[in-house]
């Protein structure tokens, strides 16, 4: 099997310098059936995981190399003399001293170090960068922007931002971060959206997609950002580092559609509905001038439409997908413990398979069966989303072991509680009945009713669904009546002693005259 950089060879040679079959063949000493075989290749996706198996994870230095690079453009930036200058060896003992959780080998960072060094000694290359712009050439760059949706503030919200320099015409979409899905979710939004792909896209040297730099200009790139690029036919091209004037046009227009477009801070009920009405705002927002050519945005962008490479026929899998442990509670944590997600009970101290999109974490099983899905967390700050049907449930049938269970733990401070003062007979009524109105409207209102609940001290499953349903049912308030002099008085009949006549009439033996 071919690599990715040597099926990008195969179609480059193919789609931009003409050359056949046979003579790629014979150039790169394969067969032509191969060649054949990637050239007319539609679908880049990521092969998705196999079900049974793990996938490996991220390196263990991951979460100290910014701390690591802080240090040694520090030694760069202040000219320290030489023999003052981080060691490998000195780094390795400043982490194990000041950076809490680093127990990583010294041989694993000492690689890591060599490498950094070698890319801070690279010297910018003298590459030629044109002023004028050809139709058909994107830039692309990411914003912050905080927004509101559906009443819930994304303080570090991000937007990306793909702009057509020919033109002078962008397009944006709002994100909750800055990851590899929210970059690739966005491009492919957008080429959907104006329904071809720009033949080039000028990048920042983000770690979202770069990997190395290589001294003469070249880069490596993440494998999924390959097989993106590949699989809509675009050429990368990656800007010198620290210096971000050389794409100026998607500099400008990120300052140009904050202002202008998500000014005052936007609020919405969904965010994927919002970015498919910005669209069509940067649309309207083309209906303007060039601000050097003399003519409309809007005129100069259809050109752009007209040189953009056509939409493969095949959707791109913009999702990736890991493999992670769970704990004793079944809970798994990601972006390098930051953030943690439930799965199961079933699934306590096992190993379960996950999808991210830049919304959802989807939980598998180890055979791609979705256990259960959150929304995703972003922020630098531990934070925690918890799904407590699948807990609910499972506790619900075996309810006298409650107090024993981990589970029993992990429930908010009212809720056990409330469960120490319920019958044993009613635990697991109780337990099904909160899991039947967690599956309405929420593990909140569950808790808020069985507040009310403890207020009331009521103890029982009937009590529990009629407290959610004065809560949170719909029940119309009842005008008062109004009394009036028309209003006839009652009658009073009075009770008499006898009562042989009800008698009569329960037993049947009044006769109808």
């Amino acid at each position: 099997m071919f690599t990715m950089d040597q099926v990008h060879t195969i179609r480059d040679l193919y789609y931009n310098q003409g050359l056949g079959l046979t003579d790629i063949a014979k150039k790169l000493n394969c067969d032509w059936r191969t060649v054949r075989k990637y050239v007319d290749q539609e679908d880049f996706s990521p092969p998705a995981p196999v079900p049974g198996n793990e996938i490996q994870h991220e390196s263990k230095l991951d979460p100290f190399k910014p701390l690591i690079d802080k240090w040694l453009i520090g030694d760069t930036e202040k000219r320290t003399p030489r023999k003052q200058r981080h060691t490998a060896k000195r780094i390795h003992k400043r982490l194990q001293k000041e950076a809490p959780g680093y127990n990583c080998s010294y041989r694993l960072t000492a690689d890591y170090v060599s490498w950094k060094k070698k890319e801070l000694k690279l010297k910018k290359t003298d590459s030629y960068i044109p002023l004028v712009h050809r139709p058909g050439e994107g830039q692309a760059d990411f914003g912050f922007s905080s927004f509101y949706e559906n009443g819930k503030f994304h303080e570090k919200g991000k937007y990306l931002v793909l702009s057509f320099p020919y033109s002078n015409g962008a397009y944006l979409q709002l994100n909750y971060g800055e990851n590899t899905e929210c970059l690739l979710e966005g491009l492919q939004a957008i080429f959907e959206y104006i329904g071809g792909v720009p033949m080039e896209i000028w990048f920042d040297n983000t770690s979202t997609i770069v990997t190395q730099i290589i001294k003469g200009g070249g880069r490596e790139v993440t494998e999924r950002f390959t097989r993106f690029y590949e699989h809509y036919r675009f050429k990368p091209v990656f800007m010198n580092p620290e210096s971000g004037w050389e794409k100026g046009n998607v500099e400008n227009k990120v300052g140009y559609l904050r202002r202008n477009l998500l000014v005052p801070v936007p609020q919405f009920a969904k965010l994927s509905e919002k970015n498919t009405e910005l669209l069509h705002v940067c649309d309207e927002n083309m209906h303007r001038e060039h601000y050097d050519k003399g003519r409309m945005i809007s005129e100069l962008f259809l050109e752009d439409k007209a040189a953009l490479l056509p939409l493969p026929s095949v959707r791109f899998d913009t999702s990736s997908y890991g493999s992670a442990n769970t704990d004793k509670y079944g809970r798994f944590t990601l972006d390098n413990g930051k953030h943690r997600y439930s799965s199961s009970p079933a699934f306590c101290e096992k190993v379960i398979q996950y999808r991210l999109t830049s919304a959802e974490v989807i939980v598998m099983d180890l055979d791609l069966h979705e256990i259960v899905r959150h929304r995703r967390l972003y922020g630098e700050n531990e934070s925690e989303s918890m799904d407590w049907m699948p807990y609910l449930k499972y506790i619900a049938r075996k309810p006298r072991s409650l107090r024993n269970s981990g589970i029993y733990d992990m429930m908010p401070e009212n809720m056990r509680h409330f469960m120490d003062t319920c019958d044993n007979a009613d635990r697991g009524k109780i337990l099904k009945t909160l899991s039947e109105l967690t599956d309405r409207t929420g593990f909140d209102s569950a808790l808020r009713t069985v507040d009310e609940a403890i207020q009331l001290q009521v103890k029982d499953p009937d009590s529990l669904k009629n407290l959610y349903r004065r809560l949170y049912s719909d029940v119309p308030a009842l005008p008062p009546l109004e009394s009036s002099m028309d209003t006839p008085l009652g009658k009073i009949i009075p009770l008499r002693n006898d009562f042989s006549s009800y008698d009569a009439v329960l037993k049947g033996d009044v006769q109808h005259g």
